[in-house]
């Protein structure tokens, strides 16, 4: 199935409720026109992408084309969901940008080791938030060409 050039499938694993709104929200804000999907922590994440659990009913629809990625969840934690989906063949593809208030050294070196697109520290502000929205589906829906999901 080809993918609409001006629709894109965002998905976004956070476990806090207000950070997936504020998301939401922003996304409103800079007057995007996409899909966008959430989960709550890793393990949500990879059923969502696997299609299992409750996911099974959305075995014919495509994967998300970029994942916004929370460190810091219960369960699954995103280091654990991104070495998972890195390690997943029909996974790997899909640009995986964290998205996270650590900005500890560590953390960023890991997230790239495990094969992270990008590592950006939340913003503080709401305008910040819109702005980064903006300037994440300039570069990733405007400038880069994504696969195609099949």
């Amino acid at each position: 199935m080809e993918r609409s050039e001006n629709l894109i499938h965002i998905h976004m694993c956070d476990d806090d409720p207000d950070d997936r709104l504020l998301f939401e929200d922003a996304i409103a804000e800079a007057n995007l026109i996409n899909d966008i999907s959430f989960t709550e922590d890793g393990q949500q994440l990879m059923d969502f992408l696997n299609r299992q659990g409750d996911y099974k009913k959305l075995h014919d629809k495509e994967l998300p084309d970029i994942i916004l990625l929370d460190l810091n969840m219960p369960r699954k934690d995103g280091r654990e969901a991104l070495k998972d989906i890195k390690d997943t063949p029909n996974l790997r593809h899909i640009p995986i940008v964290i998205l996270t208030t650590s900005k500890h050294e560590e953390d960023i070196f890991k997230s790239y080791n495990l094969g992270a697109s990008s590592y950006i520290a939340k913003p503080v502000t709401f305008e910040k938030l819109v702005d980064l929205v903006k300037q994440l589906s300039n570069y990733w829906f405007k400038i880069v060409k994504l696969p195609e999901n099949s």
